[in-house]
């Protein structure tokens, strides 16, 4: 089952989404379901009492998000 969303958006985050969309050759509905998915992972890794951030290749990671 889906659910369909309508959201507003301010300019500068539209901006930002349509060039996202352009650069990945995606949908802009794509683009906001991985920003979903990596929202809720970065929620559970808080609950968890782990900090989301970006690491250099070279550093090692508890977790991996993929497929972004």
């Amino acid at each position: 089952m889906s659910a369909r969303f309508n959201i507003v958006l301010s300019d500068d985050l539209n901006k930002a989404l349509d060039q996202v969309v352009d650069e990945s050759e995606t949908s802009k509905s794509d683009v906001l379901r991985k920003a979903l998915t990596l929202y809720l992972a970065a929620r559970e890794g808080s609950r968890k009492g782990l900090k989301l951030g970006l690491a250099e290749k070279s550093e090692d990671l508890k977790t991996e998000i993929v497929g972004l």
